[in-house]
């Protein structure tokens, strides 16, 4: 069994279960199948550009 990973910077991932969630991840809330989980990821994450890239050009400061 996997979960859904998110990060920072609001990129996703998908981790074992078993497994601790490397440093900077956190868990999303969502479990299942490897397959299910990309699913998930699909659905959610349309814009792979990192949070502080996609701040950067909107001219936010971090």
């Amino acid at each position: 069994m996997h979960r859904v990973v998110v990060n920072d910077e609001e990129q996703y991932s998908v981790w074992w279960l078993d497994r601790d969630l490397p440093e900077g991840w956190r868990a999303e809330g969502t479990e299942g199948t490897r397959e299910e989980c990309l699913e998930h990821v699909g659905r959610l994450w349309h814009d792979i550009t990192p949070l502080s890239v996609r701040r950067r050009l909107a001219g936010e400061s971090e």
